[in-house]
């Protein structure tokens, strides 16, 4: 079973890892806000790498094969959610406050919302899970429900380690770019915005 938990622990991580705007979201708030605040941003993207871990793992095709189907949806959505996450950061105060301000709850569940339904929006992850569990059946490789129920943790354990690395690296470098916590801000805001159009633009190419 360790075996297990440690195949879905790297499959976690390599897909969490790669530079998107969710990571830069969870920079800008652990810069702002604290390790909290990353995380906040990170455990919602991780959670839903674990649900899509979950289909994939117990084979569940009518759902994969919805989602497929309906990606250019999935797109429409998720670019209006990076939209207005763009949107939100570039409206944030350039003001710096003197110490990491304490977020508040409910903005905490906003940013976990947010990038949790924007985890689910992703028709890549699903693909990309798809082609493991394809690649681990060619390998002779099978699970039953508990050794699918472990992969799937795995999944999610991998995924929140590299997001509490990510925010408290962030958290670390926030004294070094104090000054500069302003035009982070924004860029980031901007970067996001641009992911969201993005996301509409593929859909016309």
């Amino acid at each position: 079973m360790f075996a297990t938990l440690l195949k879905g622990m790297i499959i976690g991580l390599s897909i969490a890892a790669p530079v998107g705007p969710m990571g830069v979201l969870c920079i800008q708030r652990s810069l702002s806000g604290g390790m909290r605040g990353g995380m906040a941003v990170g455990l919602g993207v991780a959670v839903a790498d674990a649900l899509y871990g979950a289909v994939a793992g117990f084979g569940l095709t009518f759902i994969s094969g919805f989602l497929l189907d309906h990606q250019a949806w999935f797109k429409i959505i998720g670019g209006f959610i990076l939209l207005w996450m763009g949107i939100k950061t570039l409206r944030q105060p350039t003001d710096m406050p003197k110490t990491v301000a304490t977020p508040k709850p409910g903005g905490l569940a906003e940013d976990f919302g947010a990038s949790f339904l924007l985890g689910l929006t992703n028709p890549a992850t699903i693909v990309f899970f798809m082609a493991v569990f394809t690649a681990f059946g060619s390998e002779g490789l099978t699970f039953d429900a508990l050794g699918a129920c472990v992969l799937v943790l795995g999944v999610f354990l991998g995924s929140t380690g590299w997001w509490a690395f990510l925010s408290a690296a962030s958290n670390r470098m926030r004294n070094r770019l104090t000054a500069k916590l302003p035009l982070v801000t924004k860029i980031s805001g901007g970067v996001i915005a641009a992911f969201g159009i993005g996301s509409f633009a593929s859909l016309i190419m």
